[in-house]
């Protein structure tokens, strides 16, 4: 059954109320630029005066900003579907991104209306009226720009940060038109053109700094530092290396990637207790961060394991394999192993999948010069040896030396099996829960070192141990 999973995991749910209440900002910022925008152009059509006009440009800028800005957090504000799984949120920073836009062109249209003017001296004057509307409107920008800031810092929004600093740049705008103002009514006009120029510059630099954060975003350059985020992951208990961090996005809309390594033999479970251990700690260190993906890859040993690696060939073509052995010659390294095939195969059909067999695994390791296949039949069809005369007494004899040694101890469940040149035993016993590990260790050591003396023919003796208990 294959395996679903929510499109929403690990996202924000729709109707975010972030958006909302980013949305309520940008409509009010709306309704002040548009009051101060129709008040400069008036003013400054009247007046002649050139700065006021391009100031008033600017602010009509910013009223389509605003109104780019709350479509934007509209459509951010759309739950993940399936054309857009990890959610909409990039619909902000490409209103952000237009915010950035809007400004170049503003640039634009005041620097080509004041190159003309540097030839054509417009004939301006500075009226009382001039002066009270530039003076309201520094106030206004002052406000606006204290309000939206705090708001963008409170809400993690870049569409508000970017509202932010376009109102910061207004604040510097009007200041310069006051000054133009006052150079007019000392009778230098010429200086309102320059001052038009320096508004140019200024829109210039914050337009760079919108679109250069913008492209950062939707190109996934590194949102959080990596070397903090390592740091963080590598404090969890099982984690034995972090191998490589990845993070994007901006605002509190940021995923960040972790490969981290643990001990080869940790559980799923295990693995799953610390991948969720790694996410608290990161998402509580970066209250922005709203994902953490953490891929767990294997331990790179100097040394290739002959066994593990001959046995996942074995299994991508179905077969079992057993008693993997290295043989170290003169002309290289030479690995035996026993092969399980159905038992119902035709000699020829098992030769042609064993010979695959060993290619596989010379391919996958070079220094291997040759592999020496046994065939058997799987299933445990080599019952008859198993359970032959010889086995049986050598089971015995194994069996009777262990209850000798010590006779408390419970021997149960003797088994035998062939390998290579002899046999392998595997014998169970009980002893005490309240024995230490290192007991039981050497208790089993010395069990196995008498068999192996006594019964030359068992190579290898295995010792189970474990508590009556866990019998029950």
């Amino acid at each position: 059954m294959p395996l679903t999973l929510p499109i929403a995991q690990g996202l924000p749910p729709a109707n975010d109320p972030r958006f909302g209440e980013v949305r309520r900002v940008l409509w009010q910022v709306l309704a002040l630029n548009l009051l101060i925008a129709l008040v400069k152009l008036i003013v400054g059509v009247l007046t002649g005066a050139l700065a006021m006009i391009a100031d008033g440009i600017h602010s009509i800028i910013d009223m389509s900003g605003n109104l780019l800005g709350i479509v934007g957090t509209t459509l951010a504000d759309r739950p993940p579907d399936a054309n857009h799984p990890y959610g909409h949120r990039r619909f902000e920073t490409l209103s952000t991104l237009g915010v950035g836009v809007l400004l170049v062109i503003a640039a634009w249209e005041i620097l080509r209306t004041a190159i003309e003017h540097l030839f054509i001296p417009p004939e301006a004057t500075a009226p009382p009226a001039s002066f009270a509307v530039m003076i309201l409107s520094l106030a206004v920008n002052l406000i606006t720009t204290a309000y939206t800031r705090h708001n963008a810092r409170k809400l993690h929004s870049d569409m508000l940060l970017a509202s932010a600093a376009d109102s910061r740049t207004d604040l510097l705008v009007s200041l310069s038109v006051l000054i133009g103002l006052v150079a007019t009514a000392l009778g230098y006009a010429r200086l309102d053109t320059v001052i038009a120029l320096i508004i140019v510059g200024v829109i210039g630099l914050t337009a760079y700094g919108i679109l250069r954060k913008t492209a950062l975003v939707l190109t996934d350059a590194v949102a959080v530092n990596p070397d903090e985020i390592g740091r963080i992951a590598a404090t969890v208990a099982g984690v034995d290396q972090v191998v490589r961090v990845r993070s994007r996005g901006a605002g509190d809309a940021i995923y960040a990637d972790i490969d981290v390594q643990v001990a080869p033999a940790t559980t799923a479970d295990h693995t799953a207790a610390i991948a969720g251990e790694i996410s608290t700690r990161v998402k509580a260190k970066w209250t922005g961060i709203t994902e953490v993906e953490v891929q767990f890859v294997p331990h790179l040993p100097a040394k290739p394991d002959s066994a593990l690696i001959a046995r996942a060939a074995a299994d991508a073509l179905g077969m079992t394999i057993h008693e993997v052995t290295e043989m170290f010659t003169s002309d290289g390294l030479v690995l035996e192993m026993h092969v399980e095939v159905e038992p119902t195969l035709m000699l020829s059909e098992a030769h042609r999948r064993v010979t695959e067999l060993e290619r596989r695994v010379q391919e996958a390791m070079p220094d291997v010069r040759d592999v020496i296949t046994h065939i058997e039949p799987g299933g445990g069809q080599p019952g008859a040896i198993l359970h032959g005369t010889r086995a049986i007494a050598y089971q015995e004899r194994a069996f009777n030396i262990a209850k000798h040694l010590y006779p408390d101890a419970h021997w149960h469940e003797p088994t035998i099996r062939p390998v290579l040149g002899g046999y392998a035993m595997t014998i169970h016993c009980w002893l005490p829960g309240t024995m230490s590990i290192q007991e039981a260790h050497t208790l089993a050591e010395h069990v196995e070192t008498q068999i192996r003396a006594n019964l030359p023919e068992v190579q290898r003796v295995t010792i189970h141990t474990e508590p009556p208990e866990a019998a029950e």
